[in-house]
């Protein structure tokens, strides 16, 4: 009975490890507590695939990938190891969020992306980057948050004491 049990957990490891693995790469385990390598270099993507949890290593090099969705990397709280090279870089204000999260990734991985558009930025080195090159990037809240922050700047200014409290306030710092 034992010998069942093992070998249908051992049947059942390749099928959970290929629901994680992105169709369009190549996955491999690093063992139970390592978690798991993918290889999704020179694939043609333009798009980060969903990609499992406990990656450690992943290869997006030689892809058609202009950006990275904010937010896309930060579940990958295991990864070790990242190359990101040879990729045709948009560097607008879609690149920020890439270039802020290797910057704390990586110094060395930050080092080797090159811009490829637009042509004023063409193989400026990402990490290079400043507030002047990107332009002016402005984040839009969703409707919802922008519902939010009306209604709370209309209790809060209808909380406030009086312009002559608030001025003292400010001044003398709360009351003791």
């Amino acid at each position: 009975m034992e010998l069942l049990a093992v070998l249908g957990c051992a049947l059942l490891l390749p099928t959970v490890l290929g629901e994680d693995c992105p169709s369009q790469c190549s996955c491999w385990s690093l063992g139970e507590p390592w978690g798991t390598g993918v290889d999704c270099s020179s694939r043609g993507l333009r798009a980060l695939p969903a990609l499992p949890r406990l990656t450690r290593i992943l290869h997006l090099h030689n892809n058609s990938l202009a950006s990275i969705p904010a937010g896309a990397l930060d579940s990958l709280g295991h990864l070790q190891e990242l190359r990101l090279w040879d990729n045709p870089w948009h560097c607008d204000c879609h690149i920020l969020y890439l270039k802020l999260w290797l910057q704390d990734f990586s110094a060395p991985a930050l080092a080797r992306l090159h811009c490829a558009s637009p042509a004023p930025l063409r193989m400026k080195p990402l990490g290079q980057l400043t507030g002047n090159d990107l332009g002016v990037c402005t984040r839009l809240l969703p409707t919802k948050c922008l519902q939010f922050f009306w209604r709370d700047l209309i209790l809060i200014a209808g909380a406030a004491p009086s312009s002559q409290n608030t001025a003292l306030l400010c001044a003398t710092g709360p009351p003791s």
